[in-house]
């Protein structure tokens, strides 16, 4: 059996195509610059997630999302 050259590894992802728990994940993800995202779940199930998010200054205190000229 033979895969076409141009098939995809992945299919493709699709917003509409996530759970709410799949897009609350993502939009966690997107939103945080430093920091974690844990997620916890029971029973096979995500029950909580959980970011902890840090602001990072650079030595002269200016916040490291600004630019820095």
């Amino acid at each position: 059996m033979s895969v076409p050259s141009n098939a995809s590894v992945r299919p493709e992802l699709s917003v509409s195509n996530l759970t709410e728990v799949e897009r609350q994940i993502l939009a966690s993800l997107q939103q945080i610059r430093f920091g974690s995202l844990e997620i916890v779940i029971h029973d096979s199930r995500v029950v909580q997630i959980e970011r902890s998010e840090k602001l990072r200054f650079d030595t002269k205190g200016k916040a490291l999302g600004e630019s820095l000229s």
